[in-house]
């Protein structure tokens, strides 16, 4: 690249140049060609003015004719017109007789012209007798010769200022894009930590914003990398544990070393459940980001499906001693939804906030004044730290925070109510604190109206 800039611009230099020098050379050639010709037309005025003043002066038109003789000696075309037109005499040579305007002649006017190099000019004199005497003069135009040599030399000298500052510029051009190439280079070969000097606050130009999306490139990548290994070591715990268990006591079992069998093939089968929800989950994110997880939409009560879902975790809160809070059912909260996709976001929202509360957990859903439903699941936990609560969301994030208790689960819950509330066109986020006492976390999804309520309220 840095040789095609450089190229491109002595190019350009040598050109320009060219263009220059032959434009100058032309227009001068031009000017002298004007020059030449006014003086001719002044000269030939001059000397017909001469010959008409040898006959006003004079007694006899005698002497008159010796001027015209003398003039003729001295290499000067004159050239009489008869009253009928016809042209005695010669004209000089490169001047034919169709360049004679005889209108022009006979009027008296001076007139001239050009062939190629060669510039004449004729000018007229009525005789007393009728007809016209006309001197015509021709010189060659005095162009000037073409400085060839010292344009060579300049013109060297302006390719080799323009090489010099061309390559200059070119490097500095081309300098932050070598380093961009070397900066991908190392993050495609895995140095994710490679980063280009940040440019200006104030610069503004393409090459500054390459260079910001190269690092923010590079930082988005090497925050996926430390998402993904906390990932991985956040699912290898969860699959661990519960594979521990179910080995554990099934060689119990088989080795009849098992106090209560039965109570043995029970946690069993719990854990074999709790692995069974972790790939349900981690199959149900793989089918959303592949986009096809179908949704069955259609517009229903929020309410009654957030109420019924929040309703069956009842038992579980009664046995961590946390009070579980239902609003009343808002019989207006209704939206486009698909009744089990909805039930499983609330559920993972609600399973959530049993984790970390305290004491209480509320779960309440209400109507928008500008039409919508909120859902807001709140709790009296210890809250989510700030620098969490732009990522909570996000499939491979594990949050900073410990639940207070196990109340199963993947870890996946949340990426997954982004992703479901997300495919049936609402948002969620999180809010924290969300008591006054400063603790608490707040989670709210808003759903848009459905179809026919937004445009109603657009009407």
């Amino acid at each position: 690249m840095r040789r095609r800039i450089l190229f491109a611009i002595v190019a350009t230099v040598a050109l320009s140049l060219a263009l220059a020098g032959t434009g100058t050379y032309v227009l001068l050639g031009r000017q002298a060609d004007r020059t030449t010709e006014a003086n001719l037309r002044a000269e030939a005025e001059a000397l017909s003015g001469l010959i008409g003043s040898a006959r006003t002066t004079t007694a006899t038109p005698l002497n008159q004719r010796r001027l015209v003789r003398g003039l003729r000696l001295e290499g000067i075309a004159v050239v009489t017109v008869t009253p009928n037109g016809q042209l005695r005499g010669d004209p000089p040579d490169g001047v034919s007789v169709s360049d004679l305007s005889l209108p022009d002649v006979q009027a008296g006017r001076t007139i001239s012209g050009r062939h190629g190099q060669l510039v004449w000019a004729a000018a007229s004199l009525p005789l007393p007798r009728g007809g016209v005497v006309t001197v015509i003069l021709t010189r060659a135009s005095d162009r000037p010769d073409a400085p060839v040599e010292w344009f060579l030399i300049g013109s060297g000298l302006a390719l080799a200022v323009a090489a010099a500052v061309a390559w200059g510029l070119s490097g500095s051009l081309t300098r932050p894009l070598r380093d961009a190439h070397g900066a991908t280079i190392r993050i495609a070969q895995g140095d994710l930590a490679a980063r280009l000097p940040e440019p200006a606050p104030t610069a503004d130009d393409e090459v500054a914003d390459l260079t910001r999306s190269i690092n923010a490139m590079a930082a988005a990548l090497e925050q996926s990398r430390g998402l993904e290994r906390q990932f991985l070591l956040s699912v290898s715990h969860d699959l661990r544990t519960p594979l521990t268990s179910i080995r554990g006591y099934a060689e119990a079992i088989a080795d009849g070393t098992a106090p209560v069998p039965a109570d043995a093939a029970k946690v069993i089968g719990t854990e074999a459940n709790r692995l069974g929800r972790l790939v349900a989950d981690l199959l149900d994110l793989a089918r959303l980001d592949a986009a096809g997880f179908r949704l069955e939409l259609q517009t229903l009560s929020v309410a009654e499906v957030v109420t019924e879902t929040t309703e069956a975790f009842r038992p579980a809160a009664e046995a961590a001693g946390i009070d579980l809070h239902v609003g009343e059912p808002d019989a207006t909260s209704t939206a486009l939804i698909d009744p089990d996709r909805l039930a499983q976001a609330v559920a993972n929202l609600v399973e959530n906030g049993l984790k970390y509360a305290t004491a209480q957990l509320w779960v309440h859903t209400q109507s928008e004044p500008g039409g919508g439903t909120r859902i807001t699941v709140a709790d009296d936990g210890p809250g989510v730290p700030s620098q969490d609560l732009a990522q909570i969301f996000e499939r491979l994030y594990v949050a900073d925070r410990r639940p207070a208790r196990g109340v199963g689960g993947s870890g996946l819950g949340l990426a997954i109510v982004r992703e479901l509330v997300t495919a049936m066109g609402g948002t969620v986020a999180a809010e924290s604190p969300a008591l006054a006492n400063g603790t608490g976390a707040r989670f709210v999804v808003l759903l848009p109206p459905p179809p026919s309520a937004a445009s109603e309220t657009s009407d």
